[in-house]
């Protein structure tokens, strides 16, 4: 018996990569899978309804696939529809698709910047805008008797949190997910569901896409090339399950065997201006060496990974 027997998963960017792993590992472990996945290239351009297909078909029994883009209200809440139509109902929403749209700040194009929005950010509301009503639903009916719990996870970026070269779109998005996580945690926490956000580490096709700026980047391409996807869903099956019940509103990373778990912001040191003063000479005095320095998240997890 698996431990997410009877239990209903949705996960957006299905098709490759880690989404790939974690629809693999949800099924492996008992629920029946929705594999959503448009079949884009990274930019978010073009599509191939066979590659949601071909997971689904791979996966076999208590898998579906939807193929259409879930960055507009009415696909994600159709690719909910199926969830509940094909399964029974909705558990586990699983938000990782995503695209890159990257350039310099001082040459962006605002189509672009709209565009990583939508798929980014704006989907995994659209989605969970669909799937929360449900989930609230099942929970007065008591869905599953005494396991009337749902769960939602959503894929994050160290890119959100450290910023990186060229990523103001696709940084912005995810730095916005992770305020999503923690409003839906508290939306959601009379009805027994938990959010939480995770930022991966693995090799992916974003991964192979690194155009490092300096040797410290570069050692870090290096070194994610051989981080395997499995970890990540490995946590964020545990999420999903009845052991985390306890658990929502996070931010976790995970590496390898490294597991993570992130402050997020808040007041790090507070002064008290004196009457009269210069902000200047109070910033210097008690702020400035609680400062954050100015490097990316590429450079701070630049070190070997523990694999």
């Amino acid at each position: 018996m698996g431990v997410l027997d009877g239990r209903v998963a949705l996960v957006t960017g299905a098709g490759r990569g880690i989404g790939r792993t974690i629809a693999e590992t949800l099924h492996a472990a008992g629920a029946a899978v929705v594999v959503a996945d448009s079949g884009t290239d990274m930019r978010g351009d073009g599509a191939d309804p066979g590659v949601a297909s071909a997971v689904a078909k791979r996966l076999g029994d208590r898998a579906a696939a939807f193929s259409e883009s879930i960055a507009s209200p009415s696909a994600a809440s159709a690719a909910v529809a199926l969830a509940v139509q094909k399964f029974g109902g909705i558990d586990i929403v699983v938000n990782n698709a995503a695209i890159l749209r990257d350039a310099f700040i001082f040459r962006a194009d605002a189509m672009d910047w709209e565009a990583a929005l939508r798929t980014n950010l704006s989907a995994p509301f659209y989605v969970l805008s669909a799937a929360t009503p449900i989930m609230r639903e099942q929970q007065k009916a008591g869905r599953g008797g005494e396991y009337d719990w749902g769960r939602i996870v959503n894929i994050v970026s160290t890119a959100g949190f450290y910023g990186n070269y060229g990523q103001v779109a696709y940084a912005s998005a995810k730095a916005g997910l992770l305020g999503l996580t923690r409003v839906v945690a508290l939306d959601m926490a009379r009805t027994k569901v938990t959010c939480n956000a995770v930022a991966p580490f693995a090799a992916t096709r974003v991964t192979e896409s690194i155009k490092p700026q300096n040797p410290t980047q570069e050692a870090y391409k290096a070194h994610a090339l051989k981080v395997p996807a499995q970890p990540v869903a490995d946590l964020v099956a545990w999420l999903a399950g009845p052991e985390a019940g306890h658990v929502s509103g996070q931010l976790f990373g995970v590496r390898g065997r490294e597991l993570m778990l992130f402050s997020q912001a808040r007041p790090a040191v507070r002064a008290v201006l004196p009457e009269r003063a210069r902000i200047g000479e109070t910033v210097a005095h008690a702020l400035a060496s609680h400062f954050l320095p100015l490097s990316t998240d590429l450079e701070a997890f630049g070190a070997e990974p523990v694999l």
